[in-house]
């Protein structure tokens, strides 16, 4: 539909201009190089088709976006009930790497999978016995999604673990709780590697596509993971993807979402049958990457751009 294209790129070049409401995170010396001008959308449709505009040839890392996916693979691999055991789904209204949760409530696990404490929990769990294993059943979790294999971005690897002093804490806390699987350095090192995916916008629109349509891939059409662990999955990108600024983001975008410091958001858009007048009624898979990222760590402009378009869509769930 190249009405479509031609709507995106009139939005795309609208919204550009928010990247100034935003800068590069700069606590990571490799993310803080990234071209904060620097603004692109992806969407997949439920048959495959893609409609990419702007800056759509930066692959980029996944940062916290990993978070949601490494929360379905483990469900997926684990069960529900386990996952569910070791931690929580409630949002904590705090900084995603603040411990002050675990001093005042102490809930003897993390409030959800989504802060810095309940990922790094999670990633310790996964299938393996050595974080190579882990990071290589992840990886082929997520290929499976998008058909082809993925790589580590080892600067901001080392970038990030050279200046892991707060996560360093979070995991000692974590540890001394006897919640990880791993000793300290190991589930760092984990949490890390995931965190430090490169991933282009086409693959990260295919894996909102899937969690949109229940955990099954209209493309392939086969069933990835199952529609319980998506549905948890949705409310956690609503109640608590966007960082402390997720209640305004569902307000007005309301459709449910992941963002990472790099700039990176993955949006699932579940169908909507009775909008036959809109848009990608059968629902869809967005990726937005806008490096520029706002006080709470979203990217300015992709969310801006995000709110646009669910308005002129109708893509809201609420």
């Amino acid at each position: 539909m190249q009405e479509v294209v031609d709507q995106l790129e009139i939005w795309v070049e609208e919204n550009r201009s928010h990247t100034i409401l935003g800068e590069t995170a700069k606590y990571i010396p490799a993310l803080a190089e990234q071209d904060p001008s620097q603004l692109g959308i992806c969407i997949m449709d439920y048959d495959g088709d893609t409609y990419s505009v702007g800056d759509t040839n930066v692959n980029f890392t996944l940062q916290s976006v990993s978070k949601i996916i490494s929360f379905v693979a483990l469900c997926h691999f684990k069960g529900l009930d386990f996952v569910l055991d070791k931690v929580d789904v409630e949002p904590t209204g705090e900084s995603f790497n603040s411990i002050i949760p675990f001093e005042i409530h102490r809930p003897g696990k993390p409030f959800n999978p989504l802060i810095n404490a309940g990922a790094i929990t999670v990633a310790s769990m996964l299938p393996g016995d050595t974080v190579e294993e882990k990071f290589d059943r992840f990886l082929l979790f997520v290929e499976g999604m998008i058909g082809h294999n993925l790589e580590l971005d080892d600067e901001v690897y080392q970038s990030e673990w050279k200046t892991a002093h707060r996560n360093r804490a979070l995991a000692y806390y974590l540890k001394e709780s006897n919640l990880l699987d791993l000793d300290v350095e190991e589930a760092l090192e984990i949490y890390i590697r995931l965190c430090s995916i490169s991933i282009n916008l086409k693959d990260l629109a295919k894996i909102g596509l899937v969690i949109a349509h229940d955990g099954f891939d209209p493309v392939e059409e086969q069933q990835i993971f199952s529609s319980d662990v998506a549905r948890i999955a949705k409310v956690l990108m609503v109640t608590c993807g966007m960082y402390n600024s997720s209640g305004k983001f569902a307000a007005h975008v309301g459709i449910p979402a992941k963002s990472g410091v790099s700039g990176g958001i993955m949006a699932s858009v579940p169908p909507k049958w009775h909008s036959e007048e809109k848009a990608f009624r059968k629902g869809c898979g967005i990726a937005v990457f806008g490096p520029a990222i706002d006080a709470n760590g979203n990217s300015a402009a992709g969310t801006m751009l995000l709110r646009q378009i669910s308005t002129e869509w109708d893509f809201s769930i609420f």
